[in-house]
């Protein structure tokens, strides 16, 4: 992380993650973006954490005097034992979703990697994040001068949806050619490959019913879910016969579902 940051040391990472006080946000923001994170969606969770941790600093008020005062727990050891639970929770509250991207961000590499760090198609890890919002490819022309695909719709299986696992069921999209070459022999090829039993399982190419200039075309793909619950992110590019990427500047298609321990 240290590596990936290039502005804070080993060490003040190490120290910010072992729970014992509450990094600065400059420490908080160096941690997130080695995490490939963004720092700002952090920032009301450091805020809320340092208010609590704030909180816990403060003397505690003696009770008022009686005549005769019955035994009580002395005060101030309980605030003390108070402050490092706080801070361990302030920070959970910051960090706990940044470690969890690089946990996941560590699971795959290359090609098959997302933005997000999360292996493509793999069952994660609960918390889910759900929809993982991909960035944008470089710009790269087609494959073929004139040809362009636009997406529709997911008639079925729309981006978020709980299903069980163990079960079969049917992704559908429903994409357009937009462009003004005919698709013949066009398929979708699934990017994350050799598959794995924590994921989703699907053929490894779709085939695309020829489509004329401005048609509309249905792909279809059985969906296999896991034994094991967590978010199934599975992503594919289109591709001619011969294999070659057609829209290699355009996001993958791709199907994300929860699947729930049911």
């Amino acid at each position: 992380m240290s590596g990936r940051s290039k502005a804070i040391s080993h060490t003040t990472l190490h120290e910010a993650a072992k729970g014992n006080r509450l990094p600065s946000w400059e420490t908080t923001v160096e941690f997130v973006k080695a995490c490939g994170g963004d720092p700002a969606a952090y920032r009301e969770r450091w805020e809320s954490a340092s208010r609590a941790v704030r909180s816990a600093d403060r003397p505690v008020e003696e009770p008022p005097p009686v005549e005769e005062p019955a035994p009580v727990e002395d005060a101030a050891p309980a605030a003390r034992g108070r402050r490092p639970v706080l801070v361990a929770a302030a920070l959970a509250l910051v960090a706990g979703a940044a470690v969890l991207v690089a946990v996941l961000t560590d699971r795959g590499t290359g090609p098959a990697q997302t933005s997000s760090g999360l292996s493509p198609g793999a069952a994660a890890p609960t918390p889910v994040v759900c929809p993982v919002r991909p960035s944008n490819p470089p710009s790269a022309p087609p494959l073929r001068k004139g040809d362009a695909t636009e997406f529709v719709e997911d008639v079925t299986l729309s981006d978020c949806t709980h299903v069980g696992p163990g079960q079969t069921m049917t992704k559908v999209w429903r994409i357009k050619n937009a462009g003004a070459l005919p698709w013949k022999g066009y398929k979708l090829r699934r990017l994350d490959l050799p598959q794995h039993p924590d994921q989703c399982r699907t053929a490894e190419d779709v085939p695309i019913a020829d489509t004329g200039p401005g048609e509309l075309v249905d792909i279809r793909t059985d969906v296999t879910t896991p034994g094991k619950p967590g978010l199934c992110y599975v992503r594919f590019k289109m591709v001619d016969a011969s294999g070659a990427v057609l829209f290699p500047g355009s996001r993958p298609i791709n199907f994300q579902i929860i699947v729930n321990a049911w």
